[in-house]
């Protein structure tokens, strides 16, 4: 008998860490942070573009992966076996953005000029990876076509998110490299495919918000408009008229994009109103007037959170500010799917970007102190009590410049890379990181419900049922239904993430759920999603659906209006 328990637990053993959850934690419960497996290389970017696999992207410098018989500067990571398999990129994907298109295509744009001469110019790149029903994805490529298929502008440090009619807004970013501010801006909006014969559409906000405007911070709201953040300004931007509409700016003086680098998230969406809300976290309330060398690695960051309600009245109430139990400059918030935000990576001085301040840590890290314990945000909890990070784990990484976290299929949090340097660099105090960790929330260790029969296509304002099997210890009070981008994790930013509730019935039985997708393509742009289902606050993991007709963009306008 004792044999076959050992046998048993070693199942089990393999079982678990194949999806990144460590076998000695898992008898304990509670948050945990695992290491598994090395990116091999840098994960500057990263994005789930499959149930079973990630993209990670970095410059084309000196990567230990190779491909070719030079560094790869692109890898396929599988989430399964936690390995990483280069990918023959052709342009330099440096500090570049994307997100998914209607139809599930990946799409990575912009870049910088490569300092090796394996790779092309990345700042009018391209970059698509078309739908891949491979789990291990060695049947499928990433295609570029440089000639015939590029950006209207060169940009670097670009954000990009996904629109109701399933295309990509591109915005912002700068054409030549700069020492630390964007002091050579491209201050204009793009889209792919092109809209307007092609022509970037120039920005006033973009203009006056230099030169701390690199990665706005932009979101999709369920009307049809943007919402954007840049320095310590915010906007509404009507894509069809082209209207710029100045709201409130970030209260005293916190500036949050790079290279003052804070995060920000659009919370979940709720029916029936689905009201947007928009919190942002982080950065610092240091002057953008300061020349770079007169900024310093040790100047506190801000802890401050500032919330704003979306609607007429919302914006004449204008931010609610709160505060995070530390500073944190470069933070990421990351929805997850019970409607909480996870605060996770930074640190608790100094400045984005590298080798451009005062006292730069190593020689070129402009921040210093890492932030290595998490906190959870609850959207609904009385304001000062939202915060807190009790019972969080502690990383033994630093998670500073040129970091990414991201929430998997599973339902965990895929955290990797770092990287205060131009290029590889190993002895110092914040060398390059290539381990991988998974921060396990309480509920991957324990019993979960699991989801059968989810119809691989969801159309809008449409009711569908789904099977469910739920523990027999959950007693059921309460059941959550999340549909979610997971989005595209560069710079403390997770370009076109977002969670929309669904309203959800479950049966007498226990063994279904009938389900209400969202009413509209604007209150969730057509694409893929992952779903999940949260019961008494333990989470699924997701299953693959694509929301909409799954054509490519433009696309038109699906479902009925609010």
């Amino acid at each position: 008998m004792a044999k076959n328990r050992s046998i048993k637990d070693a199942i089990i053993s393999a079982a678990l860490l194949s999806v990144g959850v460590d076998f000695a934690a898992a008898a304990t419960s509670g948050w945990q942070f695992v290491q598994n497996g090395t990116s091999g290389i840098l994960a500057l970017e990263a994005i789930i573009v499959s149930p079973t696999l990630a993209i990670f992207f970095d410059r084309a410098t000196n990567d230990p992966l190779e491909i070719n018989g030079h560094p790869a500067w692109g890898a396929l990571w599988n989430l399964e076996t936690n390995t990483a398999t280069p990918l023959d990129v052709l342009s330099d994907s440096f500090c570049a953005s994307g997100s998914l298109l209607s139809n599930g295509t990946m799409v990575s744009v912009g870049g910088h000029i490569p300092v090796i001469s394996d790779a092309t110019d990345g700042r009018m790149a391209i970059r698509l990876w078309e739908p891949c029903d491979d789990p291990t994805g060695t049947s499928c490529k990433l295609f570029e076509d440089p000639a015939n298929l590029h950006l209207a502008e060169t940009r670097w440090y670009p954000s990009s998110i996904r629109i109701s009619d399933g295309s990509l807004m591109i915005i912002g970013g700068m054409h030549e490299r700069t020492p630390f501010y964007n002091t050579d801006p491209s201050n204009s909006f793009e889209f792919f495919p092109p809209k307007d014969g092609g022509v970037p559409r120039p920005s006033e906000f973009l203009n006056r918000t230099g030169p701390v405007n690199l990665f706005p911070r932009a979101f999709a709201l369920p009307d049809g408009t943007i919402f954007m953040i840049a320095n310590n300004q915010s906007i509404l931007y009507d894509i069809e008229t082209g209207v710029e509409t100045r709201l409130p700016d970030i209260p005293n003086g916190v500036r949050v994009t790079n290279p003052f680098d804070g995060s920000a998230t659009l919370l979940p969406l709720v029916p029936p109103l689905y009201t947007p809300e928009v919190l942002v976290c982080g950065g610092t309330n240091s002057t953008d007037q300061l020349p770079a060398d007169e900024l310093d690695s040790q100047f506190p960051a801000s802890d401050q959170c500032s919330r704003i309600e979306l609607t007429p009245e919302g914006i004449k109430r204008g931010w609610i500010v709160e505060h995070m139990l530390e500073g944190r400059i470069m933070p990421e918030l990351l929805l997850l799917p019970n409607g909480q935000v996870l605060i996770v990576n930074g640190g608790q001085s100094g400045f984005a970007a590298f080798a451009g301040v005062k006292n730069a840590v190593g020689g070129e890290s402009n921040a210093d102190h890492p932030a290595l314990t998490p906190s959870l945000y609850a959207p609904d909890a009385p304001i000062g009590r939202r915060i807190n990070n009790e019972g969080m784990p502690t990383s033994e990484i630093p998670r500073l410049y040129h970091s990414v976290a991201t929430l998997t299929p599973n339902g965990n949090i895929l955290i990797a890379g770092s990287n205060p340097h131009a290029q590889v660099v190993n002895a110092t105090e914040f060398p390059t990181e290539f381990r991988v960790e998974y921060l396990n929330p309480p509920y991957v260790t324990l019993a979960r419900p699991t989801l059968r029969s989810v119809p691989a296509q969801i159309q809008f304002n449409s009711r569908f049922d789904i099977g469910i099997d739920i523990p027999d210890n959950l007693r059921v009070s309460s059941i959550k239904v999340a549909l979610m981008d997971l989005g595209f994790s560069s710079h403390a930013f997770h370009s076109s993430s977002r969670l929309v509730f669904m309203e959800a019935r479950l049966s007498p039985d226990h063994k279904s759920i009938s389900v209400l997708s969202p009413p509209n393509n604007r209150v969730y742009p057509p694409g893929p999603a992952f779903m999940y289902v949260t019961v008494d606050d333990i989470t699924s993991a997701g299953a693959h659906v694509m929301v909409g007709n799954g054509r490519a963009p433009p696309v038109e306008d699906q479902g009925i209006a609010l």
